[in-house]
C-alpha cells in the first residue's frame, strides 16, 4: 500500500448502518515543505493531493452519503470537490472543521515547535491545556469539534455524512467517537489522503455526550 492510497480504516458497514466518513484532506504545499498549517489559508494541493482526493472520491463512490460537509480551509475545500462531483452532492463549507488553531507557530517549521506549546508528544495529548500565542489548546479543538459534529448530525439526519477536514480534526473525532477525553487522547498519524469509517452516534447520543 502507497501513501496515495485513501484507506477505511473499520469493516464494510452493516446494511442500514449509518456511517461517517472522515477525509484527512490531500497533501498540501505546506505538507511538503513541513511547516505548520492551522488555520492558514495559503497552503492549496499539490499534484499528489489533488490525485489523493479523486482517489478519496472513488472509495465514497456509491455510499449512501446524504451529505458533504468540508473545512472552508481550500486545502480541504479542494479535496472536497471532486468528492461531491463524484457523489452529485453539494459541499457544504463549515468553518468550525478548520484544523486546531495554532496561533504564532502558523507557518514555522514543525521541528521548531516544542510539545510545551503543542501539548502533544510520543504520540500522545501530555497537556490538553497547551497552546502557541494566540492557539487553540486540544480541550478548545475537542469542544469545539464534539459541538459542530453534534449539530451536523442532528441537521443531516439521513444517509451517511462525509467530513473533509485535517489531520487533528480526525484524531480529536475518533476520540470523542471513542469516549475518551482530551487529556486521555493518543496522537496517532493520519496520512493525507486518509478515509477513515466509523459508526456515527445518534443525534441524541451525540448531544447527550456534550453535557458530560
Amino acid at each position: 500500500m502507497t501513501l496515495l492510497e485513501p484507506v477505511a480504516l473499520e469493516p464494510v458497514a452493516r446494511r442500514g448502518q449509518r456511517r461517517l466518513w472522515l477525509v484527512r484532506h490531500g497533501e498540501s504545499t505546506w505538507n511538503v515543505l513541513g511547516l505548520v498549517q492551522g488555520h492558514t489559508a495559503l497552503p492549496v494541493l499539490t499534484r499528489r493531493g489533488a490525485q489523493q482526493a479523486r482517489q478519496c472520491a472513488r472509495l465514497l463512490t456509491g455510499k449512501p452519503v446524504g451529505a458533504i460537509v468540508s473545512s472552508d480551509l481550500q486545502r480541504a475545500a479542494q479535496t472536497a470537490r471532486p468528492i461531491g462531483r463524484a457523489l452529485h452532492l453539494p459541499v457544504i463549507h463549515d468553518h468550525r472543521l478548520r484544523e486546531r488553531s495554532l496561533g504564532t507557530a502558523e507557518g514555522m517549521p514543525h521541528a521548531v515547535v516544542g510539545s510545551d506549546q503543542l501539548g502533544i508528544a510520543g504520540g500522545r495529548v501530555v497537556d490538553a491545556d497547551a497552546a502557541p500565542p494566540g492557539g487553540e489548546t486540544v480541550r478548545q479543538l475537542y469542544a469545539r469539534l464534539a459541538a459542530c459534529v453534534s449539530e451536523l448530525l442532528s441537521d443531516h439526519p439521513g444517509g451517511d455524512l462525509v467530513l473533509v477536514c485535517h489531520g487533528g480534526v480526525v484524531r480529536v473525532l475518533l476520540a470523542w467517537l471513542d469516549g475518551i477525553e482530551p487529556e486521555e487522547m493518543a496522537w496517532p498519524e493520519v496520512n493525507n489522503g486518509m478515509v477513515v469509517d466509523r459508526s456515527a452516534p445518534s443525534p441524541a447520543l451525540a448531544t447527550a455526550s456534550l453535557q458530560h
